[in-house]
């Protein structure tokens, strides 16, 4: 690794929290670029810290598809590739765009209520620029849709193909933080869930991953096709 900028971590009990924070802010600001060698000794002590702790974040990191396994190589950081996530989008867009609308058409009064709960842990992190928070204050937010439509295992796999995803969810809103832009398609999900208006949950949901689609391809620098 070199002397990548890894600033030394605070006493915490949660060290390793703060490993896999450190080192996921690095990774996402091309600060450890693709391709790096992440040796667990090395980045232990430029960050002040044993080994345990950032093993359990590369481990996290791995789950989050930010770093691989190499044969030979050990951990390495993770390529962003445009192909692997157009193919990923484009089944979220079409499992996501039907948990939506099966949501909206049956959704109870105490789910919408949820949803309006969980809209202001979304508001809260947008207006921190708290990215990670963010997606998960989103996700958790758009569970409440998903589980309304009373299939666990469409549920399940959205889930699955939110953590495959998580790399570039990261990497599009590290890279393009505009409270505008990532704010409002919530307010008016909640709106068409409470009308049980299921094409326009179907609608609002499309628009929202086609948007995030067009952000990454942004930070990725290829053009639309």
């Amino acid at each position: 690794m070199g002397d990548m900028p890894l600033p030394s971590l605070e006493p915490s009990a949660r060290r390793a929290d703060q490993v896999l924070e450190s080192l996921r802010a690095a990774i996402l600001d091309g600060s450890i670029p693709p391709g790096t060698r992440l040796r667990i000794r090395d980045v232990a002590a430029q960050l002040g810290t044993s080994v345990m702790p950032v093993r359990e974040a590369m481990t996290r990191l791995e789950e989050a598809r930010l770093i691989e396994s190499m044969p030979y190589r050990g951990a390495v950081v993770r390529e962003f590739t445009l192909a692997e996530m157009l193919d990923v989008y484009a089944v979220r867009r079409t499992l996501e765009v039907d948990a939506a609308m099966r949501g909206a058409a049956r959704a109870t009064p105490d789910d919408v209520g949820r949803l309006e709960l969980l809209y202001a842990p979304v508001r809260s992190a947008i207006d921190a620029h708290a990215q990670v928070a963010f997606l998960e204050a989103d996700e958790a937010f758009l569970l409440v849709l998903y589980e309304a439509a009373g299939n666990p295992v469409l549920v399940e796999t959205v889930q699955a193909l939110w953590r495959r995803s998580r790399s570039y969810k990261l990497f599009g809103v590290v890279g393009d933080w505009d409270r505008d832009v990532h704010l409002g398609y919530q307010e008016r999900l909640i709106e068409a869930v409470r009308a049980h208006d299921e094409v326009a949950a179907g609608r609002i949901l499309a628009q929202s991953i086609d948007d995030a689609t067009d952000r990454i391809r942004r930070e990725l620098d290829v053009p639309a096709q």
